[in-house]
């Protein structure tokens, strides 16, 4: 049996549940939902839930350390499981993609994300799962301008509108869906079957 840590990357409080900023949560929280395990309980500076998924031992957390320190928590539940990078997942929003967007990479570097800067600088290495959740609503989905710079900043934390919810949670789910099939058959089968574009979006980087 194999082990894995599954960290969504997010702010906690219940003012930042539904903001772009917090779709790492969300989607860890839908895989939870989905394998029957509860992220309730606090540990590493972090909420936790414990179980077995498609055979294999899964740890699912969510720091609640806030968004851009979030390698002290990933850090120490590394060390309490002894697990290394290679058994890490990391679940966040990627401004750089288009809303609907859903990619996975094996590797790679923070790409001004500042959540994943933490991680990387606390795990010392970039060798670790992502599954990247595009916010930027310059798409279909979103309807809107692609946002950058000091816009960005007030864009992540103002809440997702609810006409927009009924597609997130098809997102949700297909992010789920894409970290089991990491856990079941390994991240470049799940790749082939996830790394997608939105509906009617230009080729974005692979």
């Amino acid at each position: 049996m194999r082990s894995w840590l599954i960290v969504g990357l997010g702010n906690p409080g219940p003012e930042y549940d539904w903001t772009p900023h917090n779709v790492g949560f969300l989607a860890v929280d839908r895989f939870a939902q989905r394998n029957g395990l509860r992220v309730s309980r606090p540990e590493c500076q972090s909420l936790v839930g414990v179980g077995d998924v498609k055979g294999d031992r899964v740890i699912v957390a969510k720091p609640l350390t806030f968004m851009n320190v979030s390698g002290a928590a990933v850090r120490q539940l590394l060390d309490k499981y002894e697990l290394e990078a290679a058994n890490l997942i990391v679940v966040y929003d990627e401004l750089a993609l288009e809303w609907g967007n859903l990619r996975l990479r094996p590797r790679g570097s923070a790409g001004g994300h500042n959540g994943m800067k933490s991680i990387i600088s606390a795990v010392r290495t970039e060798e670790f799962t992502r599954v990247r959740l595009g916010i930027n609503p310059g798409s279909p989905l979103g309807g809107g301008p692609i946002v950058l710079g000091e816009k960005a900043k007030h864009y992540v934390l103002a809440g997702i509108p609810k006409s927009m919810r009924a597609a997130v949670d098809l997102w949700l789910d297909d992010a789920s869906s894409a970290i089991e099939t990491i856990i079941a058959e390994g991240v470049e089968k799940a790749m082939t079957s996830f790394n997608r574009r939105a509906p009617g979006l230009k080729e974005e980087e692979k």
